[in-house]
């Protein structure tokens, strides 16, 4: 019988990738983890390199842990804050247990009036000591992920007919789709999808199902054309 108290080695796989929406931005998102049996301590830290001061920036720290069996669990966490002249901040920390065969995947992203600055992303990967392998990104592709920044009810029920309609499409993709929802005149608002700092669909808002559903239908085919134009770019990089 094997023994339950095996140490595990944790493989950390560090994707990091910074965006600029214009040449004046020069906040910098960075995960910082630090590994202790199977423990995993989780800093999400933002980085001014400017000398002015920087406010109104929001931030997302997202995880998504696969257990052995398949099912997921997920933690989010997220606030707005501003930073002094050049300098580092630790935003939010998370800790994670991860166990044998387990995989999480944390992502952290910065934004400035719901235009996305900076990301950065880890992928954490337990496996018994002895087991030598490599792990790609690729390997651990989690798809079908939908977060919710809506905040009246109308835009509460787009997200949940845009995700019936998503689960049932039999296209989950392997990219982060985030509903947003900002106030417009009256009592209407503005409903945007966007993938990372790509703007999907946009719309006002209505307290109408089909107008509604309408737009569910718009936003799945524009994403199936994002997701095909997606695959030629990383096709093409990779030649």
């Amino acid at each position: 019988m094997k023994s339950s108290h095996n140490k595990l080695v944790l493989f950390l796989l560090f994707i990091s990738t910074t965006f600029y929406c214009t040449s004046q931005e020069v906040i910098t998102a960075k995960i910082v983890s630090k590994v202790a049996d199977n423990l995993i301590d989780i800093k999400a830290i933002a980085q001014n390199n400017d000398e002015t001061f920087k406010d109104e920036y929001s931030y997302l720290l997202f995880s998504l842990k696969k257990g052995e069996g398949g099912n997921f669990s997920k933690n989010t966490q997220s606030g707005v804050f501003s930073l002094e002249s050049n300098e580092q901040k630790v935003l939010t920390t998370l800790k994670i247990n991860i166990q044998e065969k387990e995989e999480c995947k944390v992502y952290f992203y910065i934004r400035k009036s719901g235009n996305l600055i900076s990301k950065d992303s880890v992928v954490i990967v337990a496996a018994e000591s002895g087991d030598k392998k490599v792990i790609e990104e690729d390997d651990f592709e989690i798809k079908g992920i939908v977060i919710d920044n809506a905040i009246t009810k109308l835009g509460k029920d787009f997200l949940d007919y845009f995700y019936q309609a998503y689960l049932v499409s039999g296209n989950q993709y392997p990219f982060i789709i985030t509903i947003k929802e900002r106030p417009s005149f009256g009592r209407s608002s503005i409903i945007t999808l966007q993938v990372d700092d790509t703007k999907i669909i946009e719309f006002y808002s209505k307290p109408d199902e089909e107008y509604l559903k309408g737009y569910v239908k718009s936003a799945l085919q524009r994403l199936k054309t994002f997701d095909k134009q997606r695959k030629l770019l990383y096709k093409d990089r990779r030649i």
